[in-house]
């Protein structure tokens, strides 16, 4: 099989454009045997946005052959070939226009595209665009958009897809042939070919992959590991004291790495764990960035448990820090601890994948998304059979992956647990099984709080806690105690019951039940049931379509969007005031109520009497799938129930909705106000010991608010009290690393998108942006805003060569944008929420932080006025109480973004001169790990960044 390798450089990516540059790579047997490359006179002016891309000006084309000429030259080459490009929608429209154009037939051949076939092969990729290919892959792309460069790359990394899809096991060659045989597609004839020259060559099947039920997987049955761990070699290997082993763990790290820090905040941080686990006491450790934290507490803990032989949970707020302490932090441990032992990794039931339920869609052929869902289905069947926990973590999804992934998840209500064929080889109980088995168990807060309402059947029974970011926990508990309903879910759960005639969990089960051999007469009553609950359902979705509506256009009405952080509308209600139409709001509600109770009283009782019989049928999936859904019914009307009749006054409610899919976005919160009462009686008077740690926990250099948040009191005597607090020194020299820089005659802002503000902004940011070459963070507090300093500092830093990318402009995915902002030398990030933490850019990437306004969440957020309100009520000042150290732990995380390492040196900026007008500013600047700071004139700002630089 032959292909050509096509890219084109064009004027822009409209009919109209024209091509400037083509690059053509033929390769036939797996090698390059071909290349044709020409730049191409347009007849028109190349535009300088495609030119600062590229690299290609007016003068270079100038002489360059016309359009007529290189279709002359390129149409013998494509004869006879597939052909491919990455992207190849966009290829092959300036191809067919040219070769139209300059009177040749448009090419009739299969075209496959790259991009297709690298989320297929490669479902872990994370990026498709070609430079990140080519780097994953160790290609060089020395000229990117330069259309032979871009050929030449895009045939290598062609090549490789070719080799990995001819190395992938013959079954799931054939099952990837399967997903796409009927769709009569070009990706469908090509993997017909493959599997056919697959078979021819495939003799005897070996035994290097597992099979089972037809899916190649990298995985055995759960819970045959054996123990060979004896307690004579634990109690051997710990030796006598605490203080021995730490020092022999630290000589065996000296030797596993050739330069090795001696920190000691790290060394201070495992003591303090150790004594407050062997005490059974509760510990909040505040260690900044570049302590360890991670070993900090992950040697106490795991020595702690090894030694008395007990489960120590450690939970994080993000998956990312879960899949670092997996991926990094674990591995590291169990080189250098002399004694074996074990780590389990726990998350969220639906971050797994189902595998009954994978192979339902298969067989059944159940896309609902065109061409997405089967390249969806594709990339799994070849990540089952590399992946060893079938987390989605590891695979990186297209547009609607994720709603792809929704269908197929673990969920508890549809699981079949011992009576699944798939049982030995789920992901979920083989991940349950390991925290069985685990000295430390790694999982998130959500997870912890999923626990906790489900009567701690989640997780193992354990006495010792270690909460990392533990200054999200207590607002991880708002939520997760609290009681949710978003538009689209109810609207889902719906049409997993009943889409149409043909589609949805009912007339699937009355087609099955139609078609078996049971007796007519019950086939009959039963088929009539499922006929008769049709109608009801479709009245309570008109009626919740009604009723969304409704409270879309309240809360639209009521509500400014640019106010709020994300740009979404919110609303908050209250019994005592409620709007005049909301008595017709609550008939729509007891409507559906109504209905919903009718609806799950009769599918009730037909699911009780279809279990009796579901052996017989074969429908035990079905059954199954659709008690799920029955209770997730239920749950969608009782939360329903319970916001629009706010009968809990310690709860607070509010509306969200965004700007763009109207009553589809709607999303109804009841959460409670104060959950420092459910925290104490859950976990910190249950628990023995647990430890919270975190960069920033601490305000004015005391923990006071943050044990208030989790309802802790913090005894006059630390060392012999329940809880004690400790602040380790920073390992930075941040005196010498951070020079913190407040412009004093700035303007003062009036409003979001205050003019004066605004521009004067954009002037000092381009300015400061000039000095240092870019390698500049923007941190801002508002999307509205972001997007006004963005279009104005692309335009002024554009002619200097300094590109400006900003959060949901460029791109709405933090990794990319990290990722893209750390490939470009010159380069300005403006980010909102999720910048101010959780970014790591170490090193030159990153040498100015610039922070537009002090991080103070909205106060008219309906849960930041409740918690002020119940703050008044005794008779204590809401913001300086509340408002005030929640903003001053954000900028102190968005500090940190800027030192990441001993060898790092930059500049802190703050425009929001509150810091040093205002009589709480202070709080701020005090609570800092001890930077340089000093305030001057907008004038003074320049020379002195660039004297401050020019140490670095």
């Amino acid at each position: 099989m032959k292909f050509a390798v096509l890219d084109f450089e064009t004027t822009g990516s409209q009919p109209g454009d024209e091509i400037i540059q083509v690059g053509l790579v033929i390769i036939d047997q797996f090698e390059i045997t071909d290349r044709y490359t020409s730049l191409v006179n347009p007849g028109i002016s190349i535009p300088s946005s495609i030119t600062t891309l590229t690299g290609i000006t007016n003068d270079m084309v100038t002489e360059a052959p016309s359009l007529d000429d290189v279709m002359s030259d390129m149409f013998p080459l494509l004869f006879d070939c597939v052909l491919v490009a990455h992207h190849a929608a966009f290829d092959l429209a300036f191809l067919q226009r040219g070769l139209t154009r300059t009177g040749y037939p448009p090419f009739s051949g299969r075209v496959l595209d790259t991009m297709d076939m690298l989320r297929i092969l490669f479902p872990s990729i994370s990026s498709l665009q070609l430079s990140m290919v080519a780097a994953l892959f160790g290609i060089d792309h020395e000229r990117p958009h330069q259309a032979d460069s871009d050929a030449e790359v895009t045939a290598l990394i062609w090549i490789q897809c070719l080799n990995r899809l001819l190395g992938l096991p013959l079954l799931t060659v054939q099952r990837l042939f399967h997903i796409f045989e009927n769709g009569n597609t070009d990706l469908g004839w090509f993997l017909d070919e493959i599997c056919t020259y697959k078979e021819s060559i495939t003799s005897v099947d070996t035994d290097t992959n597992r099979y089972f039920r037809q899916f190649t997987l990298n995985v055995s049955d759960w819970g045959e590991e054996e123990d060979t761990r004896s307690d004579y070699e634990v109690t051997q290997a710990l030796g006598g004291s605490f203080l021995a082993f730490q020092q022999g763990l630290k000589a065996a790290l000296q030797q596993r790495f050739e330069v090795y820090e001696d920190r000691e905040s790290q060394d201070l941080m495992i003591q303090e764990v150790e004594k407050a686990l062997e005490n059974e006491q509760h510990l909040m450790i505040e260690a900044g960035t570049g302590t360890g934290k991670s070993l900090g507490y992950l040697i106490p803990s795991i020595y702690y448990g090894l030694k008395y032989e007990k489960k120590v949970v450690v939970s994080t707020h993000t998956i990312n820090l879960q899949e670092q302490l997996r991926e990094r932090d674990i591995p590291l441990l169990k080189d250098i601890f002399p004694v074996p032992f074990k780590a389990a990794v726990l998350k969220g039931r639906s971050h797994y994948l189902c595998l009954r339920k994978f192979e339902t869609k298969l067989t059944t052929r159940d896309y609902e998304n065109g061409r997405e869902d089967p390249i969806t289905a594709a990339q799994m069947v070849v990540w089952l059979s590399e992946t060893e926990h079938g987390d989605e973590e590891e695979l990186h999804f297209g547009n609607k992956g994720a709603q792809f992934w929704y269908s197929v998840a673990s969920d508890t209500d549809s699981c079949l647990n011992r009576m699944c064929p798939w049982y030995k080889k789920c992901f979920y109980h083989r991940a349950r099984n390991d925290a069985n088995t685990a000295d430390v168990i790694i999982t998130n807060h959500s997870l912890l709080f999923t626990d906790m309402k489900a009567e701690n059947r989640l997780l193992p029974s354990y006495k010792q806690l270690v909460i990392d970011e533990a200054h999200h926990f207590e607002e991880v508990a708002s939520k997760h105690l609290g009681i949710e309903l978003h538009s689209s879910a109810f609207y889902q759960s719906l049409l997993w019951l009943y889409k149409d005639n043909r589609s949805g969990q009912l007339p699937m089960l009355r087609f099955r039940l139609q078609k078996s051999d049971e007796a007519q007469d019950r086939v009959a009553a039963w088929s009539q049931t499922i006929d008769g609950v049709f109608p009801r359902i479709i009245s309570i979705k008109e009626d919740w379509e009604r009723l969304s509506e409704a409270l879309y256009e309240l809360v639209s009405s009521r509500s400014d969007p640019s106010q709020s952080e994300n740009s979404q509308y919110v609303l908050r209600l209250k019994p005592e005031t409620l709007p005049s139409n909301w008595r017709e709001l609550l008939i729509m509600e007891d409507n559906i109520y109504l209905n919903a109770n009718e609806l799950l009283r009769t599918l009730d009782k037909l699911l009780n009497d279809l279990k009796e019989h579901q052996d017989g049928l074969g429908i035990q999936g079905l059954v199954t799938d659709l008690s799920g859904t029955v209770k997730e019914m239920y749950e969608h009307r009782d939360a329903l129930h319970f916001f629009m009749k706010m009968a809990d006054d310690g709860y607070v409610y509010w509306i969200e909705a965004g700007t763009y899919a109207k009553a589809k976005s709607v999303q109804l919160n009841s959460v409670p106000t104060d959950v420092s009462g459910l925290l104490q009686q859950h976990f910190f008077e249950t628990k023995d010991s647990i430890i919270l740690t975190s960069a920033t926990l601490s305000v004015n250099k005391s923990f006071q608010y943050s044990a208030e948040q989790l309802g802790l009191a913090i005894p006059a005597d630390e060392e012999s009290g329940k809880l004690k607090t400790v602040q380790l020194p920073s390992p930075f020299n941040y005196r010498e690393q951070a020079l913190v820089v407040i412009p004093r005659d700035f303007p003062t802002i009036k409003g979001a998108g205050d003019p004066v503000f605004i521009e004067a902004l954009i002037s000092s940011l381009s300015d400061v942006a000039i000095v240092t070459r870019g390698r500049m963070l923007v941190l801002c507090t508002s999307n509205r805003m972001l997007k006004l300093v963005h279009a104005g500092m692309k335009d002024r830093l554009n002619q200097h060569g300094i590109t400006v990318l900003g959060q949901g402009v460029d791109s709405g995915n933090r990794s990319k944008l990290t990722r893209m902002f750390q490939d470009n030398s010159m380069c300005v990030l403006l980010g909102t929420s999720s910048f101010w933490e959780g970014v790591d850019i170490p090193g030159d990437a990153l040498s100015c932080l610039a922070i537009i306004r002090l991080p103070f969440q909205p106060p008219n957020h309906p849960l930041v006025e409740a918690k002020c309100e119940n703050i008044k009520k005794r008779n204590e000042n809401p913001f300086m109480k509340f408002s005030v150290p929640q903003a001053v732990i954000r900028f102190k995380q968005g500090f940190g973004r800027l030192v990441r390492r001993a060898s790092d040196k930059g500049i802190v900026i703050i425009y929001d001169t509150r810091v040093i007008e205002t009589y709480y500013g202070k709080h701020f600047l005090y609570s800092l790990p001890g930077p340089k700071i000093e305030h001057m004139t907008g004038e003074q700002m320049l020379p002195r960044i660039e004297q401050w630089m020019g140490g670095a």
